[in-house]
Protein backbone atom coordinates (compact mmCIF):
# COMPACT_ATOMS: atom_id res chain seq x y z
CA UNK A 1 0.00 0.00 0.00
CA UNK A 2 1.33 3.51 -0.81
CA UNK A 3 2.65 5.71 1.99
CA UNK A 4 -0.29 8.08 2.31
CA UNK A 5 0.52 11.49 3.74
CA UNK A 6 -2.03 13.70 5.49
CA UNK A 7 -2.66 16.93 3.59
CA UNK A 8 -0.81 19.97 4.88
CA UNK A 9 -3.03 22.59 6.61
CA UNK A 10 -2.00 25.10 3.91
CA UNK A 11 -3.75 22.96 1.32
CA UNK A 12 -7.08 24.03 2.80
CA UNK A 13 -6.30 27.73 2.35
CA UNK A 14 -6.70 27.68 -1.44
CA UNK A 15 -9.63 29.40 -3.10
CA UNK A 16 -12.66 27.18 -3.53
CA UNK A 17 -12.23 26.40 -7.22
CA UNK A 18 -8.52 25.58 -7.04
CA UNK A 19 -9.28 23.44 -4.03
CA UNK A 20 -12.07 21.59 -5.86
CA UNK A 21 -9.70 20.70 -8.71
CA UNK A 22 -6.74 19.89 -6.46
CA UNK A 23 -8.84 17.48 -4.41
CA UNK A 24 -9.05 15.18 -7.43
CA UNK A 25 -6.63 12.33 -6.92
CA UNK A 26 -6.39 12.96 -3.18
CA UNK A 27 -7.62 10.32 -0.72
CA UNK A 28 -10.52 10.24 1.69
CA UNK A 29 -9.48 8.36 4.82
CA UNK A 30 -12.05 7.06 7.29
CA UNK A 31 -11.21 5.12 10.44
CA UNK A 32 -14.07 2.79 11.35
CA UNK A 33 -13.17 0.57 14.30
CA UNK A 34 -10.32 -1.67 13.22
CA UNK A 35 -10.79 -0.76 9.56
CA UNK A 36 -9.30 2.10 7.56
CA UNK A 37 -11.49 2.87 4.57
CA UNK A 38 -9.70 4.63 1.71
CA UNK A 39 -11.09 6.14 -1.46
CA UNK A 40 -9.54 8.26 -4.18
CA UNK A 41 -11.54 11.43 -4.80
CA UNK A 42 -12.63 11.47 -8.45
CA UNK A 43 -15.46 14.04 -8.53
CA UNK A 44 -16.10 17.30 -6.67
CA UNK A 45 -18.64 20.11 -6.84
CA UNK A 46 -18.09 23.70 -5.65
CA UNK A 47 -20.61 25.95 -3.91
CA UNK A 48 -19.44 29.51 -3.53
CA UNK A 49 -20.76 32.48 -1.61
CA UNK A 50 -24.16 33.79 -0.52
CA UNK A 51 -25.23 34.65 -4.09
CA UNK A 52 -24.86 31.13 -5.45
CA UNK A 53 -28.50 30.10 -5.72
CA UNK A 54 -27.51 26.43 -5.77
CA UNK A 55 -25.89 26.79 -2.34
CA UNK A 56 -27.62 26.28 0.99
CA UNK A 57 -25.97 29.54 2.05
CA UNK A 58 -28.14 31.55 -0.36
CA UNK A 59 -30.87 31.22 2.28
CA UNK A 60 -28.62 32.77 4.91
CA UNK A 61 -27.09 31.34 8.05
CA UNK A 62 -29.36 28.78 9.68
CA UNK A 63 -28.92 25.91 12.12
CA UNK A 64 -28.37 23.67 9.10
CA UNK A 65 -25.97 25.93 7.18
CA UNK A 66 -23.95 27.57 9.93
CA UNK A 67 -21.05 25.17 9.35
CA UNK A 68 -20.57 26.66 5.87
CA UNK A 69 -19.74 29.98 7.55
CA UNK A 70 -16.93 28.49 9.64
CA UNK A 71 -13.23 28.24 8.77
CA UNK A 72 -11.79 26.06 6.01
CA UNK A 73 -11.11 22.40 6.68
CA UNK A 74 -14.25 21.46 8.58
CA UNK A 75 -16.70 18.79 7.50
CA UNK A 76 -20.17 20.02 6.52
CA UNK A 77 -22.54 17.05 6.51
CA UNK A 78 -26.24 17.29 5.91
CA UNK A 79 -29.23 15.05 5.30
CA UNK A 80 -31.14 14.92 2.00
CA UNK A 81 -34.52 13.34 1.30
CA UNK A 82 -34.71 12.58 5.01
CA UNK A 83 -32.43 9.56 4.70
CA UNK A 84 -29.14 10.19 2.86
CA UNK A 85 -26.05 12.14 3.93
CA UNK A 86 -23.75 14.31 1.84
CA UNK A 87 -20.16 15.15 2.79
CA UNK A 88 -18.72 18.59 2.08
CA UNK A 89 -15.49 20.36 2.96
CA UNK A 90 -15.76 23.97 4.12
CA UNK A 91 -13.54 26.43 2.21
CA UNK A 92 -12.61 30.13 2.28
CA UNK A 93 -12.38 32.45 5.31
CA UNK A 94 -14.72 32.36 8.30
CA UNK A 95 -18.07 34.05 7.63
CA UNK A 96 -17.81 33.59 3.85
CA UNK A 97 -19.98 30.56 3.03
CA UNK A 98 -18.39 28.13 0.61
CA UNK A 99 -17.91 24.39 0.48
CA UNK A 100 -17.02 21.52 -1.81
CA UNK A 101 -19.27 18.50 -2.12
CA UNK A 102 -17.40 15.23 -2.56
CA UNK A 103 -19.54 13.55 -5.22
CA UNK A 104 -17.62 10.34 -5.86
CA UNK A 105 -14.57 8.35 -4.85
CA UNK A 106 -12.84 5.31 -6.27
CA UNK A 107 -12.69 2.60 -3.56
CA UNK A 108 -9.12 1.65 -2.74
CA UNK A 109 -8.99 -0.16 0.61
CA UNK A 110 -11.55 -1.55 3.05
CA UNK A 111 -13.86 -2.46 0.18
CA UNK A 112 -15.47 -5.41 1.96
CA UNK A 113 -16.37 -3.18 4.89
CA UNK A 114 -17.73 -0.52 2.55
CA UNK A 115 -19.90 -3.20 0.98
CA UNK A 116 -21.23 -4.18 4.42
CA UNK A 117 -21.89 -0.54 5.26
CA UNK A 118 -23.96 -0.26 2.08
CA UNK A 119 -25.80 -3.54 2.77
CA UNK A 120 -24.98 -4.81 -0.70
CA UNK A 121 -25.76 -8.38 -1.61
CA UNK A 122 -22.67 -10.03 -3.11
CA UNK A 123 -24.85 -12.20 -5.32
CA UNK A 124 -26.11 -9.09 -7.12
CA UNK A 125 -22.64 -7.76 -7.93
CA UNK A 126 -21.46 -7.92 -11.53
CA UNK A 127 -17.63 -7.87 -11.69
CA UNK A 128 -16.01 -5.09 -13.69
CA UNK A 129 -13.13 -6.08 -15.96
CA UNK A 130 -9.75 -4.56 -15.12
CA UNK A 131 -11.11 -2.81 -12.03
CA UNK A 132 -9.63 -2.97 -8.54
CA UNK A 133 -13.10 -2.73 -7.05
CA UNK A 134 -15.69 -5.18 -8.47
CA UNK A 135 -18.67 -3.05 -7.47
CA UNK A 136 -19.43 -0.36 -10.05
CA UNK A 137 -21.95 1.54 -7.96
CA UNK A 138 -20.32 1.30 -4.53
CA UNK A 139 -19.23 4.94 -4.17
CA UNK A 140 -20.21 6.70 -7.42
CA UNK A 141 -22.44 9.31 -5.81
CA UNK A 142 -22.44 11.55 -2.71
CA UNK A 143 -25.00 9.53 -0.75
CA UNK A 144 -23.45 6.20 -1.73
CA UNK A 145 -19.97 7.21 -0.60
CA UNK A 146 -21.30 8.52 2.73
CA UNK A 147 -23.03 5.23 3.38
CA UNK A 148 -19.98 3.23 2.30
CA UNK A 149 -17.64 5.31 4.49
CA UNK A 150 -20.07 5.48 7.44
CA UNK A 151 -20.18 9.27 7.27
CA UNK A 152 -23.19 10.80 8.99
CA UNK A 153 -24.29 13.85 11.00
CA UNK A 154 -22.13 12.78 13.95
CA UNK A 155 -19.11 13.93 11.94
CA UNK A 156 -20.57 17.33 11.05
CA UNK A 157 -18.07 20.01 12.09
CA UNK A 158 -15.22 17.50 12.31
CA UNK A 159 -11.82 19.12 11.73
CA UNK A 160 -10.33 17.27 8.77
CA UNK A 161 -6.92 18.81 9.44
CA UNK A 162 -6.52 17.21 12.87
CA UNK A 163 -9.03 14.36 13.02
CA UNK A 164 -7.95 10.75 13.29
CA UNK A 165 -11.37 9.46 12.23
CA UNK A 166 -11.96 11.40 9.00
CA UNK A 167 -9.26 13.21 7.04
CA UNK A 168 -7.66 13.73 3.64
CA UNK A 169 -4.33 12.41 2.41
CA UNK A 170 -2.20 12.16 -0.71
CA UNK A 171 0.17 9.78 -2.36
CA UNK A 172 3.22 12.01 -3.00
CA UNK A 173 4.15 9.90 -6.02
CA UNK A 174 0.79 10.43 -7.70
CA UNK A 175 -0.26 13.59 -9.51
CA UNK A 176 -3.38 14.38 -11.53
CA UNK A 177 -2.53 16.43 -14.62
CA UNK A 178 -4.75 19.37 -15.68
CA UNK A 179 -5.44 17.51 -18.93
CA UNK A 180 -7.08 14.73 -16.89
CA UNK A 181 -9.64 17.07 -15.34
CA UNK A 182 -13.03 17.79 -16.88
CA UNK A 183 -15.32 20.60 -15.72
CA UNK A 184 -19.11 20.39 -16.07
CA UNK A 185 -22.40 21.74 -14.77
CA UNK A 186 -23.46 20.78 -11.28
CA UNK A 187 -26.14 18.16 -10.77
CA UNK A 188 -29.85 18.59 -9.90
CA UNK A 189 -29.85 22.38 -9.48
CA UNK A 190 -32.34 23.52 -12.13
CA UNK A 191 -33.83 25.90 -9.55
CA UNK A 192 -30.60 27.95 -9.33
CA UNK A 193 -31.22 30.51 -12.10
CA UNK A 194 -28.13 31.37 -14.10
CA UNK A 195 -26.00 29.60 -11.48
CA UNK A 196 -27.19 26.28 -12.86
CA UNK A 197 -24.94 26.91 -15.88
CA UNK A 198 -21.74 27.35 -13.85
CA UNK A 199 -19.11 24.74 -14.65
CA UNK A 200 -18.30 24.15 -11.00
CA UNK A 201 -18.24 20.37 -11.03
CA UNK A 202 -14.88 18.70 -11.66
CA UNK A 203 -14.03 15.07 -12.30
CA UNK A 204 -11.23 12.82 -13.52
CA UNK A 205 -11.81 11.90 -17.14
CA UNK A 206 -12.57 8.27 -17.93
CA UNK A 207 -12.82 7.25 -14.28
CA UNK A 208 -15.44 4.54 -13.80
CA UNK A 209 -16.61 5.86 -10.44
CA UNK A 210 -17.61 9.37 -11.54
CA UNK A 211 -21.33 9.76 -10.81
CA UNK A 212 -22.21 11.57 -14.03
CA UNK A 213 -20.16 12.46 -17.12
Amino acid sequence: MPAYRRLNPKFYQQNTFEFARDLLGKYLMRKQGKYTLIGKIVETEAYFGPNDLASHASRGKTARTQMMFEHAGLAYIYLIYGMYYCFNIVTEAKDFPAAILIRAVEPISGISQMQKNRHLNKKLIVPMPNAQCPIPNLTNGPAKLCQAFKIDKKLNGHNLITSKLLYLAENPKEKIKPSQIQSAKRVNIDYAGHYKHKLWRYYIKNNTFVSMK
